[in-house]
């Protein structure tokens, strides 16, 4: 039961991100919305490899924080060279 719950809450909170990804209105506000998106997915993750228990998934959650955080950092540079400089 509280299983169901969880997860019924971590699909909300990806719909919201979703939601604020596509909707905008700034650029930031989708970047931020896509970081939101990328975090709530490695707790998803993490949250299966409890369910599962299966560690293997731990692994997977790692790599995909770091390619998160990277696509981050990737979007920030592309936002600084693109915004900042009149």
């Amino acid at each position: 039961m509280i299983t169901i719950l969880v997860f019924s809450l971590i699909g909300l909170g990806l719909l919201f991100a979703l939601l604020r990804l596509v909707i905008g209105p700034t650029i930031a506000d989708r970047v931020v919305s896509l970081d939101t998106f990328n975090i709530i997915v490695i707790g998803l993750i993490v949250m299966l490899s409890f369910l599962f228990k299966r560690s293997l998934y731990l692994d997977i959650a790692i790599i995909y924080g770091i390619l998160a955080f990277l696509e981050t950092i990737v979007f920030a540079r592309y936002l600084e060279g693109h915004y900042g400089h009149h």
